[in-house]
Formats: C-alpha cells, sequence, structure tokens
C-alpha cells in the first residue's frame, strides 16, 4: 500500500481508500507498538482475529457508524485480504466474537497508538496554519452521549436537570488540535458528571505539560487559572487566551498597537492585603517578579460589531505571553484568536459527520466506551490529516476541502480507483 492509500489490485474506492486513508495515517509499526506497550500482543489460538486487526476495527467502527458489527467487519475482512494481509486461520467475526475481541483489546492500546501517530500535518505552505514562527493550535472540550446501561451511568454519573435526570450518562472529552486541519493531537476523556475533577478545565490540565515550544494556543475564558497559566507557559510554548472582564488587569504600560502590559497575579494573595499592593507596585516599576505570584502579559482587547445574537458587541479581552508587539500585532492576535472556531468545527465533525447528529456511543461498559471515543479520534485524525495534506498540496486552505464530502466519498462504493481529494 503506498502513502495515498492504493492498494494495487483492488479497484473498490470505499475498499482501499476507507482503511487506506486509516492505515496510512495510522501505521502498523505504531498499532503493534502500543498494543505490546499495553500488554496485549500475545496472539490467540483458535482463529481469533489478533489484537492489531482489532484496533483498526475499532477506527472502522467509527467510520461506518451506521453499520453493525457484522458489516464492518466484512468490509475489514475484504480489505485486508485484498491487501494480502489476511491470514486464512483467522475467523471472520461475528458481533458476540467482535465484543468478546473489543473487551480482550480494552481502550489502552487504542490510546496509545494515540499518542504515537496524532500530530500536527499542516506545514509552512499550509493556508492559516502559522503565525509567525508560532503554529496556531486551540483546546476545547466536548461531550457525548453513552448507552444509559448500569456501569456507564455509575462510571460517568449521572446530571440532573429542570426536568429530572438526564436520559443518557455522558462521557467528557478534551483536545488539544491544529487549528488548520482541525487534527487533535493531544486528549484526555472522564466523566462528564462526576463531581469535581471532570470539567473542561481539570481535564485540560493534564494536557496542558505537554505543549510544544513552537505552538501558539488559544483558549476560552472557561480555561484561565492563574496555576493553569503558569503550567502551560513553562513549556515555552506561546499562550494567547480570553479572560473573563471581572479579572483585574492593571494597565502598566500602553503600547504603540493599542494593547497593554499587564500582570496576572495568583488569586492566592488577597486583593485587601498589602503584599498584593506590594506586587503590583514592583510590577509598576518593571521589577523581576516571584512567577509563582505573579507573570507578566500583554492584553488585547476589542469589540466584535457585527457578531449576531448576544454576543453583538461583546469585550473581548486577551491576555499572551507574546509581550513584544513586533512580533506580533494586536490585530494579528485577535485574527488568530477567531481561528480558534476551527476546534468547534473539529468537534462538529466528530460527533455529527462521524457519528451522526444525535446518536449514542455503541458501548455498554465504560472501557469499551473510551476504546471507542480514541477510535473516533484516531479516525478523524486521518481524514483530517489527509484533507490538510490534500489542501497544501493544492495550494488551498483546508477549509475548501469539506469533510463531510470527504467522509461521503470514504464510505462510498465507486468502480474508479482515482481518488482526487
Amino acid at each position: 500500500m503506498t502513502q495515498t492509500g492504493v492498494v494495487a489490485g483492488s479497484g473498490v474506492l470505499t475498499d482501499w481508500i476507507s482503511l487506506g486513508v486509516l492505515a496510512s495515517w495510522v501505521p502498523r509499526d505504531a498499532v503493534d507498538d502500543a498494543v505490546e506497550a499495553a500488554g496485549k500482543g500475545a496472539r490467540r489460538a483458535g482463529g481469533k482475529l489478533p489484537p492489531h486487526v482489532m484496533v483498526y476495527l475499532v477506527m472502522a467502527l467509527a467510520l461506518f457508524a451506521d453499520d453493525d458489527y457484522e458489516e464492518v467487519a466484512a468490509r475489514l475482512t475484504e480489505t485486508l485480504r485484498a491487501w494480502g494481509c489476511w491470514d486464512d486461520g483467522w475467523e471472520v467475526p461475528t458481533s458476540g466474537g467482535i465484543t468478546q475481541a473489543r473487551q480482550r483489546l480494552g481502550p489502552e492500546p487504542l490510546a496509545g497508538v494515540f499518542g504515537r501517530v496524532a500530530a500536527p500535518v499542516a506545514d509552512l505552505d499550509t493556508e492559516g496554519a502559522f503565525l509567525g514562527g508560532w503554529r496556531l493550535m486551540s483546546v476545547d472540550g466536548m461531550e457525548w452521549d453513552v448507552p444509559d446501561s448500569g456501569p456507564n451511568r455509575a462510571a460517568f454519573g449521572s446530571r440532573a436537570g429542570s426536568h429530572g435526570v438526564a436520559a443518557f450518562p455522558k462521557i467528557r472529552v478534551v483536545t488539544v488540535s491544529e487549528c488548520a486541519s482541525r487534527a487533535a493531537v493531544l486528549a484526555a476523556v472522564g466523566p462528564a458528571a462526576g463531581g469535581k475533577g471532570t470539567g473542561e478545565q481539570s481535564l485540560a490540565r493534564g494536557l496542558l505539560p505537554r505543549l510544544e515550544e513552537d505552538w501558539l494556543l488559544l483558549a476560552d475564558r472557561n480555561f484561565y487559572s492563574f496555576g493553569d497559566w503558569c503550567a502551560a507557559a513553562d513549556t515555552g510554548a506561546a499562550l494567547l487566551w480570553r479572560v473573563t472582564s471581572s479579572l483585574g488587569l492593571p494597565v502598566l504600560e500602553v503600547l504603540p498597537d493599542g494593547s497593554w502590559r499587564s500582570v496576572l497575579i495568583s488569586r492566592r494573595l488577597d486583593p485587601r492585603r498589602a503584599a498584593r499592593a506590594r506586587l503590583l507596585a514592583a510590577a509598576g516599576r518593571g521589577e523581576d517578579l516571584d512567577e509563582d505570584q505573579a507573570r507578566y502579559v500583554r492584553v488585547i482587547e476589542y469589540q466584535v460589531p457585527d457578531r449576531d445574537g448576544n454576543g453583538q458587541d461583546e469585550r473581548i479581552i486577551l491576555v499572551t505571553t507574546i509581550t513584544d508587539p513586533r512580533l506580533a500585532p494586536a490585530q494579528d492576535l485577535a485574527r488568530a484568536y477567531h481561528r480558534r472556531w476551527e476546534h468547534e468545527t473539529g468537534n462538529a465533525q466528530l460527533k455529527t459527520y462521524l457519528r451522526g447528529p444525535g446518536k449514542v456511543l455503541r458501548s455498554q461498559s465504560p472501557d469499551m466506551v473510551e476504546q471507542e471515543i480514541w477510535g473516533y479520534l484516531l479516525t478523524h485524525y486521518a481524514i483530517s490529516a489527509l484533507t490538510c495534506t490534500a489542501a497544501t498540496n493544492a495550494g488551498i486552505c483546508p477549509d475548501r476541502v469539506k469533510f463531510r464530502r470527504t467522509v461521503r466519498i470514504i464510505r462510498r462504493r465507486a468502480g474508479d480507483p482515482a481518488f482526487p481529494p
């Protein structure tokens, strides 16, 4: 199989391009390494499918979310046979066999594969991927409905509303994604209604230390806390986060582009105490600060007057670690921040175009729910990487390669083996 997913001798587009995309961006060696690291690498007797085949099957379940287990298994089997990768001693699994094989595999190999393969895919020629030398990245979260089984409700919690307990438990997924490709490269999963420690900010906290130095991370105001800001900034990555208007941001110096120098102060310092006043005075004099208590930042404030709905004329306040306006003028940072909405689009691609609008996940147990989520993330990553690479090669913005249409092409059976992304 080539890097484009073309398989010699296969004349069915869906066969070679659907799973070809998956195997092209999720290579077999990464799968084998993750399976071995998770302790799932031993082959089983009796013709049962090996773990690496099951990894691709879980990804295929995300690609063909409307099909049942046996139909997806048939697609996988036909494709592997066409590639010469099917052992005649393996059994074509039944629905019950697939359930058992998924349980044997568990979620850890899928999470391990994601950690090995998920990386930014845009390059310097990709339109809208960079601001100066920084790659535009963003962090955001989403929730998924899971089947209302006893184990799922116990693991993921129940959210009560005005009409009583929600119909389905929910799992929360927080990702760090590349804005240009919309490909998630870091991810964390957890219950959406499990009480303290289950919010988006808590899940994001485990991802922030893994930021890269050449990233510019965009984040909405829900993610700001002084401790999280420090953890993210200490990686060397640049930050551009929205904050609430109630956050005190003293003006230390007005800069030529209309932004201003300011200081973030830990909430542990009581605003009524003299220590905070002394720190502010030191910041006003430009002195070095104890970074466990305060950090210098630059502030950009603006309004979006033509926005419809409740957000019309809303003040947007951004803080950034890029304190030199010559490196990134305020207008450029404001435009860059609105690339964060690409993350919302990527979430919609996962939940609406792959899974299907309003649909509940398949899995009846917490481990299988997590496995299924990682399968969706891997499949979305592979398709996003394909579309971004195709757009870059064509010299167009990745936005112009429609995800929904790409998925339809991948799923569709056609006799012509040509695939023009």
